[in-house]
């Protein structure tokens, strides 16, 4: 009889979403210190270029300095209380993230949305395995996490399973 590991069931996790439409990538090619890094510091869980551009792509008459302030707004949430940070988090990816700006010489306030809801394929999916994520000290590696946007929005952690 044939056992399950870890890895065969990540790698079946991996298919199946890719055959939802997500993009696979190897977490570690994207590190700091990566192939292809995509990110700066071992602590940064968000993929900052990919934001950046489906930010602009979503938000295509909104300013590109106010949609610069709205990803800052994003990156800023550092409260002490993981429950604070992701009910900031998530009032800022339903609601959207509130920006203003000069337009024809007047003051404006608009919205920047993080996903375009009203369009799912104009969003970007990602699929990584082993994100290497160091924070506090503490060096923790999830198996499988799910980006929507550069947004990191699922984490999967699997387990052996044995008969």
């Amino acid at each position: 009889m044939n056992r399950l590991t870890e890895s065969a069931i990540e790698e079946f996790a991996i298919k199946l979403f890719e055959r939802l439409g997500y993009d696979y990538i190897y977490a570690p090619d994207i590190a700091p210190d990566g192939d292809r890094p995509e990110r700066s510091r071992y602590d940064e869980v968000i993929l900052n270029e990919r934001l950046n551009s489906a930010v602009r792509r979503i938000n295509p008459t909104i300013p590109h300095h106010a949609l610069q302030e709205a990803v800052k707004d994003v990156e800023r949430i550092h409260s002490p209380e993981l429950l604070a940070n992701n009910e900031a988090f998530h009032r800022m990816m339903a609601e959207g993230v509130k920006v203003n700006y000069q337009k024809d010489g007047q003051d404006r306030g608009d919205l920047v949305w993080l996903v375009d809801f009203a369009n799912p394929e104009n969003n970007e999916f990602v699929v990584a395995n082993q994100l290497t994520v160091i924070e506090n000290n503490q060096n923790k590696r999830p198996d499988i996490m799910l980006f929507v946007n550069g947004l990191p929005l699922v984490v999967i952690e699997l387990k052996k399973c044995c008969r």
